[in-house]
Order: C-alpha cells, then sequence, then structure tokens
C-alpha cells in the first residue's frame, strides 16, 4: 500500500447485503430445521483450537471463507440451545422476532450508559420493562435491563446492604458490621457468588432449610435471624426463589415478605424462571407476595423467547439503588441528568457501557402479544404435565419432585431389584441414571440434564423451547425408556451373584 493509498473502511454496502442475505438464508434454514443437528455437541476437548490457526491472519480473508470455517468448524462444537429436544438446564430459546432485533441492536452498535447516548435506547427499555411489569402483574416500579438474574442479584443484594447504612460504600466492609443474607437451600448458586464479590463471604450467607416441596421454612427464617441477632450478626437481607433451578419450587413468599417486614429487611426475589408463568393469568399466583418485595427478577431470555441475554430488574426503591452505584465523573455529566429530566441507566449498576437490549425485547412482545406468549406458555406446562403423568404412570420411573411448571424431575428406579439394604439401592439407582443420561444424550436427539435432591441422582425434562412439540416430549420419553431397561438389563448381567445383588456388580 503507497502512502497515500487509503484502506477500505469496511465492507460495501453491496457485499453486506451479499453476504447478509447469506447469513439470513442460512439462519431461517436453521430454524426450520434444527434436529438435522445433534442436540449436545459431539466433539473432544480442544478439537476447534486444533482446527484452527494458532495467530491471526495478517491479511484479510474472504467472508465467504470465513462463513465456510463457520458451518465446517463452529457448528459440530455447538450445543444447540435453540434445538426443541433440548430438554436441559432451563430450555431457553431465541425466537425469530429477538433475533431480528438482536441484528438491528448490533447494527445500531448505541451504548444506552446516557440517556443522552441514545434517548430512544433508554426511553425504549422504560416501554418494555412497563409492558413486562404489567404482563407479569407487578406494580408500577423502577425497571432496569441487566445481562443476567446473576448480576441482577448482585445489584439487588448491594441496594440491601446500602439501606442498611453503615457507610459501606464510602469506607468499605473493614470494621463493619458482619452483615448476614439469607437464603434457602435450593438458591442458585448466583446469591452466594454475590454475597462472596460484595465481601460479605460465604459466611455470610446462611442457608435456611426447605418444606417437603422444597420450599423455604419461613418458620425457620424467623428463628435463624433470632440468632444471628443474638450471636452479633447483622441480618440485612433475604433471598426468595420463584422457581429454584433444581425443581422449579415456589418459596412462600407472603409469608417471607412478612418476616422481612417485621424485621426490617431488604427482600428481593430471585423468580429468573417461574416468574415468567405469570404472563399466563392462571400461573399469576407465581408471583403473590412479589408486590411486597423490594426487588425482582425475572428472564425474558429464560422463557420468553428473547435471545440471550436480557434480565429484567425491579427495584421500588430507585433512590437506594441508585445511592449504591451512581459515580458520575464530570465528562458524563449532562443537563438532562442534572434537571432530572431524565434517568441515566449508567447510576443504577455495575456496567457504564449497556447494549440495546430493549429492542429485541420490545419487538418480541410486539410480535406474539401478551396472549400469545401465555400460550405458549400454557403450552409448555402442559407437556411438562403430560411427561410427569408417564412418569407417575411408569413402575420402573418415579417423580422425585412436585412439577408446578414445565421442569420435571424423576429418576429410573427399576422394581424389580432384590431386597437389600436402601442405600445401597440407592447407589445402584444413581449409578443406572448416570449412565442413563449419558446414554440418552449420547444420541443427539435429546438433551437432558441433572441435579440432586436428597442425596438422590435426579434427572431433569426441561420444557421452554419455542419450537418444542409434544413428539419431541415423546421421543425423549421413548429414549429413557428404552436406554433404562438396556442398562438395567445390562447392570444385573448373567451372573448369580449380580442377579441377588445388582448394585455390587
Amino acid at each position: 500500500m503507497s502512502a497515500h493509498e487509503q484502506p477500505a473502511t469496511d465492507m460495501s454496502p453491496e457485499e453486506f447485503r451479499r453476504q447478509g442475505y447469506q447469513v439470513v438464508d442460512w439462519i431461517a434454514d436453521y430454524l426450520a430445521h434444527p434436529e438435522r443437528y445433534p442436540v449436545l455437541a459431539r466433539t473432544e476437548p480442544g478439537v476447534l483450537r486444533r482446527a484452527l490457526p494458532a495467530e491471526p491472519p495478517a491479511q484479510g480473508e474472504p467472508m465467504a471463507a470465513i462463513l465456510a470455517d463457520f458451518t465446517r468448524h463452529i457448528i459440530p462444537g455447538i450445543t444447540h440451545w435453540n434445538h426443541p429436544a433440548f430438554f436441559a438446564y432451563f430450555a431457553i430459546s431465541g425466537s425469530a422476532a429477538g433475533i431480528l432485533g438482536e441484528l438491528l441492536s448490533a447494527a445500531l452498535n448505541v451504548n444506552g450508559m446516557l440517556w443522552k447516548t441514545s434517548p430512544a435506547a433508554t426511553e425504549l427499555e422504560e416501554v418494555a420493562l412497563d409492558w413486562l411489569r404489567q404482563m407479569v402483574g407487578l406494580p408500577p416500579q423502577f425497571g432496569i435491563i441487566m445481562d443476567t438474574a446473576s448480576v441482577a442479584s448482585l445489584c439487588a443484594i448491594a441496594a440491601a446492604r446500602e439501606a442498611a447504612g453503615d457507610a459501606v460504600r464510602r469506607d468499605g466492609m473493614a470494621g463493619g458490621p458482619r452483615l448476614r443474607l439469607y437464603t434457602s437451600e435450593q438458591a442458585h448458586s448466583s446469591i452466594e457468588k454475590a454475597a462472596i464479590t460484595l465481601g460479605l463471604g460465604q459466611q455470610g450467607v446462611r442457608k435456611i432449610p426447605v418444606d417437603a416441596e422444597f420450599q423455604m421454612d419461613p418458620a425457620a427464617l424467623a428463628q435463624a435471624i433470632t440468632e444471628d441477632r443474638r450471636a452479633g450478626w447483622r441480618p440485612f437481607c433475604v433471598v426468595a426463589t420463584v422457581g429454584t433451578t433444581s425443581t422449579t419450587s415456589v418459596d412462600p413468599v407472603p409469608a417471607i415478605a412478612e418476616v422481612c417486614a417485621r424485621e426490617g429487611l431488604w427482600l428481593h426475589v430471585d423468580g429468573a424462571y417461574a416468574g415468567m408463568a405469570a404472563v399466563a393469568s392462571e400461573f399469576r399466583w407465581a408471583l403473590n407476595g412479589c408486590e411486597r418485595a423490594d426487588s425482582v427478577v425475572i428472564n425474558p431470555h429464560k422463557w420468553l423467547f428473547t435471545p440471550i441475554d436480557c434480565s429484567a430488574f425491579y427495584c421500588r426503591h430507585a433512590a437506594v439503588l441508585r445511592r449504591a452505584f451512581s459515580l458520575v465523573p464530570e465528562y458524563l455529566r449532562t443537563a438532562e441528568a442534572e434537571q432530572a429530566a431524565v434517568r441515566d441507566f449508567m447510576d443504577y449498576g455495575i456496567q457504564l457501557g449497556r447494549r440495546f437490549r430493549a429492542l429485541k425485547l420490545w419487538m418480541v412482545i410486539r410480535y406474539f402479544g401478551g396472549e400469545g406468549l401465555a400460550a405458549r406458555i400454557r403450552e409448555h406446562i402442559r407437556l411438562g404435565h403430560l411427561f410427569a403423568s408417564w412418569v407417575d404412570a411408569h413402575p420402573d420411573f418415579e417423580r422425585l419432585a412436585p412439577t408446578p411448571f414445565s421442569v420435571v424431575c424423576f429418576r429410573a428406579r427399576p422394581t424389580d431389584l432384590p431386597v437389600g439394604p436402601e442405600e445401597e439401592r440407592d447407589a445402584y439407582f444413581d449409578a443406572l441414571n448416570q449412565r442413563l443420561l449419558d446414554a440418552v444424550n449420547a444420541t443427539g436427539r435429546a438433551y437432558l440434564s441433572h441435579t440432586r435432591l436428597r442425596g438422590r441422582f435426579a434427572l431433569r425434562l426441561a420444557v421452554g423451547n419455542l419450537r418444542t412439540t409434544e413428539a419431541h416430549v415423546q421421543t425423549a420419553w421413548d429414549l429413557l425408556q428404552e436406554h433404562a431397561a438396556r442398562l438395567h438389563a445390562a447392570g444385573r448381567g448373567g451372573a448369580q451373584e449380580k442377579a441377588e445383588a445388582p448394585w455390587k456388580g
């Protein structure tokens, strides 16, 4: 390149249009025929790294070659969360409307840190979150979009710490009171991580026992608070869960709210999964008591068909949240904010840079409408209950937790096992179900995950993908029955010793 020759600034509009059409065609084909891919990636550690050059290219490469490598090397290493037979964890899915919203957001590439840096980004976020709030029945309050519920819960706990006083923002935790946070034994790990990040430490988290349905025990909570005050701790926050990760149980938020009101504690509700069920009016009960919570998080990217990431965080005390995080250097000051005419979202969390996530959420809500979203959630819950009924009716399977929504916790438990010590039988069932999980997932036709409930290995089937039908659920059930029978027969073997005590084999 000569001294006077200027490099091309970017891909030309003509080439972008040509390559863009190809990408959109690929996406449309992918969404139309996801079953052509195995749900769980069939690869080994390091395969992709070895397939790609160790050094970056010195010269630019044609987009056609890049897209060819995307198909050849990247796709084989993808676990397809958008596959209708993805039943692991929480079965998220990105709708076409949400994907288009993500595309437009990337094209605009705005940073919504201040109202002034893109007024529409801030105001659309306010509109979309207020629509969502109305759809799930929460009272009017401040809302902000965060990337994940983990970060939203961290910000909620930081606000609770700020509300407790003690000048922690200025002086730090050293020398201050021993603050204690309460949550259930079934709470998401992000709550404990938030406590670690905020300087509370793991000792600053007290986990409250749960009842037979895996719900926090309010009486045990009240007793723990009393004990801690006597021991010199300063209780400041309770985190309740609406839809726990393992079982989707719903903590008794109204009773927990009573305890928090009596004790003067901040109540945060992690409704990342089940909060979205409230879009369907008959499941509005899931958020009962949340009108009294100080903060709530629900996840459109879990069960509202919005591409990850997009979490909706609501707080009844916007001033406290702002006090916990606002730090405005001169170069970020604006006349609009100084006059309190607008809110700058950078003041309400840890991030300065903020993606235009509201666009995809707004487009999803508009495309489906409240009734359309509710209908799809109802169908997922129907499919979850249908699968639970198959488990209940089968003599060699059992459910290990209630199924309030669309997640089923269960295990294979063959009835032809000889009588023996219960702990040895459970050890056999644990090993059998681990092998069953691996066998079903290895087929590529379904993908399930697991948890442990009261020490027992439990399989989890989570329905939540936009494109999942009864046929996909039936396929998963057929695979489970087929492989459970095969593995149990193989596990018993042919030897008399194994026939008498198969857990010893």
